[in-house]
Parts: structure tokens; sequence; C-alpha cells
């Protein structure tokens, strides 16, 4: 029962965040404004809202909504293959050097002053960290585990004081928000164009990571046990490493560097349902969504006008959440 209970918290979830904010909706009217805009409020006999509500709800709330949920899902799936790969309980999406690597590109074309390719400049950046943290770990031999996680923080690590340097040297002025908002994380800018690239991403990527449950429990043994099951351990690595790298490189390119939820899902869910993968896929992926969009949610709402990037709001639930995981554990440690 826990897919479809995740499923219909995911849904309510929606709904109910579409109508909190400054000017208050209730649900009905999201879903009058989602009918009429689905073609279906004559068949319905439902009554269009003002253009203002109406805006409201599919121009503004709704794709942040949306895009939100697809960059929760993305990243707790793919948190859940990176410490499954790495036998880290501490890996999260992030580790190869991904998000470092996207913050890279974004600052530097927002430097440059094309804020328009930031997109494109996140994605290329975290592709760039991706080849560099692979070729340094085959560059020492075989791709394992350790060697994987090693590279990943060594490239990290140059990526991030090459953003350090940037930023202490060149940005200025209203640029330095601009920057330090994107660093935080944040999905306030997202259009329908952000929800159609990371749902694509998600429903492509993160699918093709969902059917992989049983790879996973074999490497959960080890490479040895995985060999002996039959699988290519090396190709399956390489495959999944970067499915999980494209998969988390476009996310970040629409929402910025959101941390912890790759991290603190994973763990949260195994403690419902067990390490097996077949279930632990899916359901950190819907739970990865509702868990950012009410994230979200608080950052657009408790410091009203004001609004926090959603990265802090993700990192100061995350933390005492994670101390929390690793205190119920401390008998198995």
């Amino acid at each position: 029962m826990w897919l479809p209970a995740a499923v219909v918290v995911l849904v309510g979830t929606v709904l109910v965040a579409v109508t909190i904010g400054p000017a208050e909706l209730a649900v009905t009217e999201v879903w009058r404004s989602i009918a009429t805009h689905l073609g279906l409020g004559d068949g319905l006999g439902l009554e269009p809202l003002s253009r203002i509500r109406d805006g409201m709800v599919w121009q503004l709330r709704l794709p942040r909504i949306l895009t939100a949920a697809a960059v929760g899902a993305g990243l707790a799936l793919s948190g859940v293959v990176m410490q499954s790969l790495t036998r880290n309980p501490l890996a999260d999406p992030y580790l190869l050097g991904l998000s470092s690597g996207a913050s890279l590109g974004a600052v530097l074309v927002l430097l440059l002053g094309v804020p328009l390719l930031l997109p494109v400049a996140a994605f290329g950046g975290a592709v760039a960290a991706l080849a560099a943290a692979l070729g340094l770990a085959g560059a020492l031999g075989a791709i394992t585990p350790t060697r994987t996680v090693l590279a990943g923080l060594a490239i990290s690590q140059l990526c991030s004081a090459a953003v350090s340097f940037v930023i202490f040297w060149a940005v200025k002025g209203d640029a330095f928000r601009e920057v330090l908002s994107w660093l935080m994380g944040s999905v306030a800018s997202a259009t329908w164009m952000s929800v159609a690239i990371t749902g694509v991403a998600v429903l492509v990527l993160g699918s093709a990571l969902s059917l992989t449950g049983s790879v996973l429990d074999a490497f959960t043994f080890g490479d040895t046990a995985a060999a002996a099951l039959g699988i290519p351990v090396n190709a399956v690595r390489w495959v999944l490493l970067i499915g999980v790298a494209l998969l988390t490189g476009t996310l970040v390119s629409q929402s910025g560097s959101i941390g912890f939820i790759g991290l603190i899902l994973p763990h949260a869910v195994r403690l419902l349902t067990g390490a097996r993968h077949r279930l632990l896929l899916p359901l950190s992926a819907l739970l990865g969504a509702s868990f950012l969009v009410w994230a979200d949610t608080l950052a657009r709402t408790v410091f009203e006008p004001r609004e926090l990037p959603v990265g802090i709001v993700t990192a100061a639930v995350g933390a005492p959440v994670f101390a929390l995981l690793l205190w119920r554990g401390r008998s198995r440690a």
C-alpha cells in the first residue's frame, strides 16, 4: 500500500500547495483553472476563473510546484542509485562533482550577462564534471566505488574553488545576489518550459533508473557477488553513473543546487520499506517530490513578502532529520 498512498499524498500536496500564498485560493478554483486549460471546462460545466486568479494558478504557482515535484523526485531517485552503486550511505546525486560543475557554468554565464544561457551552461558544467571525475577514476585503474568517490570529491573541490574565485574576483552588485540565489537553489523562476524539461528528464531517465532494482540489489552485496550473478559490473556501473549524471545535470540546470534531498530521503524510506530497491526507488521518488513541494511552499511563504532560496529550507529540515536517522540507526552501526 505504500506506493498508492504516496501517489495520493503527492497529488494532494500539489493541489493544496497551489492554494497557499499571499492571495488564498480554494482547491476548487485550482481544479477549475486546470480543467479550463485542458479543454474540459465546458464539458464539465465549470465557470472559468477571473484572469488574475487564473494567472496565479496557471502561470505562477502551478509551474513552480510541478517543477519542484520533478526536481525532488529526480534527486531522491538519484540518491538511491548513488548510495547503492558506491555502497556509501553518505553518497548523494552531487557526489561526482555535478553540482559544483553546474554552479561553475551558471556563474560564468551570469557573470557574462547572458542569463538565458544559464540552463545550458549549468548542464554543460555538470556533464564536464562527470567526464572529469570518471576520467580520473578510470585513469587510476578499474572504476571501483572508492575510486569513484575520491575522484568525485577531487573534481567537486576543484570546481568549488573556481566558483569561489570567480565570485570573489568579478561578481558585484545585483549579480552577486543572483549568483547566490542560484547557488542556494530555487525554483522561483520556473515556467512551463522548466516543467517540460524536468518532467521529461524524470519520466525518461528516472523511469529507466527505477527499473534497475534487481541490479542494485546485487550491487548491495559487492562487485564480486554481482559478477557471480551474471551482471557485467563495470559496464552497468558506467551506464548507471551516466544516467544519474544526466538526470541530475538536467534538474540542477533548472533549480540550482538543492541539497539533502538525495541524501536523507533514501534513508528515511528505508526505515519504512527496507532495502529492496524495487519498492525503494519509486517510493523515494514520490516522497522526494512531495518533500520538495512543501519545502518550497515554506520558502515562499514563511517570511512573506520576502522569499528564501529553497536550499536553505531543505538544509534546515534535512540536517536534524539526518541526525535523527543516525541516532535511530546507532544500534546497527
